[in-house]
């Protein structure tokens, strides 16, 4: 699945080609993804000027001036651009034609993502996104807030942190990565963790996510981003799909087990 970086790239991939643009026509092909498709979508998009392409958590928002087209990728989920005459492949569900002559295509061999609207001008109310915690990036993602919200949690670690209610977007790949930057064990409990080992976490969270974005992203299975270009991120990992393998800080052997159902990798000897 696409985590925060994917989307990010993806965000960043097709801003410059939709700020500004109108939607000319909107074709549905297959309303049955995550969540129905609206049968009115066109009648919130036809006409209207796009303002700003956004992202909160793995969301990307594209901004009109009477609400929001929400758009989330699910497992397989894509974006990409083609021009209006190119042909439909079997999983291609919906076109948005631009009034540049470009269609945003969006193809989802899963069918786990999700097209909705959102009307006016705020979505923080909406029930998607409520109750999310910060995002990663953000000043107000710090030590003093991870410490204050793991107090008493004995939840592991690594799921504290890929908790969406505690913060957005840290998703397995880089939960991984950020614990083995920091050297805390995965499993070890939220609620037992020090101030001075969150303020190492959190330097190690933004800076992999940071790195990823950069890179465009992790390739793994047929993720590209919204430019039609592959994430470069997956060279640089240090312990996740590298179970078996020796530590690049120690050399020992990385250590590969499943926790809450997630692949987790990491070094008994440098994590702690």
């Amino acid at each position: 699945m696409p985590e925060l970086p994917e989307v990010e790239t993806v965000k960043r991939g097709i801003a410059p080609h939709l700020v500004k643009r109108r939607f000319k026509n909107v074709i549905v092909r297959d309303h049955r993804l995550r969540w129905p498709v609206d049968p009115n979508l066109a009648d919130y998009l036809v006409n209207q000027e796009i303002v700003s392409v956004e992202r909160r958590a793995k969301y990307v928002l594209v901004r009109l001036a009477t609400g929001y087209l929400v758009i989330h990728l699910g497992m397989s989920g894509r974006l990409f651009f083609v021009g209006d005459n190119t042909p439909v492949a079997k999983h291609d569900h919906l076109d948005w034609q631009l009034s540049d002559g470009q269609t945003l295509r969006y193809t989802d061999p899963r069918r786990f993502g999700a097209v909705i609207w959102i009307s006016g001008d705020d979505v923080s109310s909406h029930k998607l996104f409520a109750k999310l915690g910060p995002e990663p990036l953000l000043d107000e993602f710090n030590a003093e807030y991870l410490f204050k919200r793991s107090r008493k949690r004995k939840v592991p670690i690594k799921s504290f942190l890929m908790d969406a209610h505690v913060v957005v977007g840290v998703g397995n790949i880089y939960a991984n990565e950020a614990l083995f930057m920091a050297g805390i064990s995965p499993i070890r409990e939220a609620g037992s963790i020090s101030l001075a080992r969150y303020t190492r976490l959190v330097v190690g969270i933004k800076q992999v996510l940071d790195k990823a974005i950069l890179q465009g992203g992790t390739t793994l299975k047929d993720f590209v981003g919204g430019d039609g270009k592959p994430g470069y991120f997956k060279q640089e990992l240090q312990v996740y799909g590298r179970g078996g393998l020796a530590c690049s800080h120690c050399a020992k052997i990385l250590q590969e087990i499943k926790l809450a159902q997630r692949t987790t990798v990491f070094c008994k000897a440098c994590q702690r």
